[in-house]
């Protein structure tokens, strides 16, 4: 990398981490390390956006986009109307109830065994997640210095954790502002880029025709086809319940939000996340279908993932390569040409001309698409990384090979930012809820402020060990950004139907509801694991949540008058 981009990279992180530090260096209450305090509307939005938007986002989503097109984006349709439900329902009972675990509302609603065990599943969740947003980054450094992916994983996960253990949640909170900055401008920056090349090769709204063609712009589906990941009906329906659960009840998300300066700031800050998170997402994906239809008009790679497998391959068995290579290039040729007939036929207005174009067009990115499946095929093969998939390296090699000097660095930056303050905010969540509900609820109690900063630092470094951990086992997974939404569509529901019952429905007691989550946690892992059901994974938080609700109320059904 330039030296010029490794000192913009270098300058924006340092600047970044010593800011959250500096802010908070006079720090000494329990509350404020745990979750920050008196944050205005503004930190808190961004707070909340930076806490999602994970480098993850960046890497993975425009990468899901370049392979299938926008129709992601629909698995975020039900967050608004989750955000405007947690404002007006969820932030006054937990500001009325001065929490600082959100787990402890179980405990003054039903009893201390379902705060556990709401506390229980965050902690295997987001413990997960956290693996996979430390792993995301490490794939950047791979792939720009060469190093190895497992040691890589190590240093990004160290470098987490002393910035967590020294800042705590206040940290978190002060320095995401600045980091949703240089996460935005960076890829405004980009967004700009890519449309400048394609456009030098024909308007935009031709070259969105383009990716129209090739299935790339259907945003919307509207059949109700349980096996489909994302359609309207999942978004609306399985995407309100994991947004309700992951906003409402999640506690990196909701130690954010709590710490504003009043509820009123607390709501402020959910709506504007309600008002531009879904385009904000839309663009971003919009970002990867821009990139697919760069490569549409400039020849890809033979695979995105690092240039040494290609190296490899091409050195093990070159005639066999030379071959395979031949013909792709043939075939992206064919291709290229018949781009310039489509968007010839566009021009001369013809109906006629522009379907028999598009046809045309169609089946000759069907034969690229076979010819390169074959290149990499033998690549994978050659080289035994056939379980590796490259949709999470097409952006990085979009910025390495097309952005000029200085703006590399600087997306680098923007990656690496989304992922310190995403990481942050979740080892931040776990080190506060091991704390609160588990060391100080059960084990020492009444102990001084001191001495549960000090346990909070050691287990934030032990549960950044651990993520550590998961990181180096996250390459097995086939989509970063789509592992952490079944992830978290797993446990999600038990956790959201917790609450629910426990919000709007007064009858059902602490004991059905304990039981009812159990049997609801354990039917969706079956169904999951054991394929019993075909459906897509965003179903799966309405049916947990819908399972605790039901199973709960007909437990206290005959159990009788709920327990006092």
């Amino acid at each position: 990398m330039n030296p010029i981009d490794i000192a913009i990279l270098g300058v924006t992180l340092v600047a970044i981490v010593f800011f959250g530090v500096w802010k908070t260096r006079n720090d000494r209450k329990l509350d404020e390390f745990l979750k920050g305090s008196s944050n205005n509307w503004g930190t808190i939005g961004l707070s909340v956006m930076a806490t999602q938007a994970s480098a993850i986002t960046f890497l993975s989503t425009p990468g899901l986009a370049y392979d299938s097109g926008m129709a992601f984006v629909q698995n975020y349709f039900g967050m608004p109307l989750a955000l405007i439900l947690i404002a007006a329902v969820f932030v006054p009972m937990y500001y009325k109830l001065e929490l600082c675990s959100v787990y402890e509302f179980l405990e003054h609603r039903f009893d201390s065994k379902t705060r556990t065990l709401g506390s229980t599943i965050f902690l295997i969740q987001r413990g997960f997640s956290a693996g996979i947003t430390i792993y995301a980054p490490s794939i950047i450094l791979t792939s720009v210095l060469g190093w190895d992916m497992n040691t890589t994983v190590i240093g990004v996960g160290l470098a987490v954790i002393i910035y967590t253990v020294t800042g705590g949640s206040h940290a978190v909170s002060v320095t995401h502002k600045y980091q949703m900055t240089v996460i935005l401008t960076g890829m405004a920056i980009a967004f700009g880029i890519v449309v400048y090349k394609i456009m030098g090769h024909a308007g935009f709204r031709e070259n969105l025709s383009i990716a129209g063609a090739l299935g790339h712009l259907n945003v919307v589906d509207l059949s109700f086809d349980l096996n489909k990941r994302y359609t309207i009906w999942s978004g609306l329906l399985g995407g309100f319940f994991l947004s309700l659960s992951y906003f409402g009840t999640d506690q990196s998300q909701a130690q954010r939000y709590m710490s504003g300066q009043s509820v009123r700031e607390s709501r402020l800050g959910l709506m504007f996340n309600a008002l531009l998170k879904v385009p904000m997402q839309f663009l971003i994906l919009l970002l990867g279908v821009l990139v697919f239809v760069f490569y549409q008009w400039e020849r890809p790679p033979a695979t995105f993932l690092p240039e040494s497998m290609t190296e490899i391959a091409e050195s093990v068995d070159a005639n066999t390569y030379r071959e395979y290579e031949l013909r792709f290039e043939n075939r992206f040729q064919e291709q290229r040409n018949a781009i310039e007939g489509y968007v010839g036929a566009l021009r001369n207005g013809e109906p006629g001309e522009a379907e028999s174009s598009k046809m045309e067009l169609q089946n000759a990115s069907l034969a690229v698409k076979y010819a390169r499946s074959q290149l990499k095929g033998h690549i994978a093969r050659t080289t035994g990384q056939e379980s590796m998939k490259e949709t999470d390296y097409v952006f990085i090699h979009f910025v390495l090979n097309e952005l000029p000097i200085g703006l590399i660095g600087l997306l680098i930056a923007v990656i690496l930012s989304a992922a310190m303050s995403s990481t942050a905010s979740e080892l931040s969540a776990l080190a506060t809820i091991t704390t609160v509900d588990f060391y100080q609820h059960h084990f020492v109690k009444g102990r001084g402020e001191r001495h549960y900063i000090k346990a909070s630092r050691i287990f934030t470094a032990m549960w950044g060990g651990l993520a550590i951990l998961f990181a180096l086992f996250a390459s097995m997974v086939e989509s970063l950004i789509e592992a952490v939404n079944i992830v978290g569509s797993l446990f999600y529901g038990t956790v959201l139907g917790l609450f629910l019952a426990a919000f709007f429905i007064s009858r059902i007691g602490a004991h059905a509801a304990f039981v009812a989550a159990i049997i609801a946690q354990f039917c969706v892992l079956l169904l999951y694991f054991t394929d019993l059901a075909q459906i897509g994974y965003l179903w799966y938080n309405l049916i947990a949540c819908l399972l605790v609700i039901v199973i709960s109320y007909s437990i206290q059904l005959v159990i009788g008058k709920k327990e006092v």
